[in-house]
């Protein structure tokens, strides 16, 4: 049997019962993640959910010891196809410089709470211990 290790949320936020990310057999993956602030709450704005969902991707992957780079695949969830052309605007510099992780981008008719406007998961190849 190959150990699972899980990532929990950040205390004190409200959120489904699930872990942020589970460990196995080399890979990370990082459930879908909204673009929350710290305390909880989301900012109105799409480009700035947009970098909170990085921020919070990027403090997961520390934790397992990874980085933006060791993204496998990426799957990007929004809410309105307007704005498709700003998440592809932000999303290179965000994980630039190229090779990309693999992604796929899905508009959806809603997520879980109606202010989330992404959410985004994703695999990861974790080092070599």
């Amino acid at each position: 049997m190959h150990p699972i290790k899980h990532y929990l949320a950040p205390a004190g936020l409200d959120i489904p019962p699930l872990s942020f990310a589970t460990e196995a057999n080399g890979f990370l993956f990082v459930s879908g993640i909204p673009g929350f602030m710290q305390d909880g709450t989301l900012h109105p704005n799409f480009s700035e959910q947009f970098h909170r969902v990085v921020s919070n991707i990027r403090d997961i992957l520390q934790q397992a010891g990874c980085e933006l780079k060791d993204i496998l695949k990426l799957t990007v969830f929004l809410t309105r196809a307007s704005d498709v052309e700003e998440m592809n605007r932000l999303y290179g510099p965000a994980f630039g410089p190229a090779p990309y992780p693999a992604r796929t981008t899905l508009v959806v008719q809603a997520l879980p709470s109606p202010e989330m406007l992404l959410e985004a998961e994703c695999i990861v190849l974790l080092p070599v211990k």
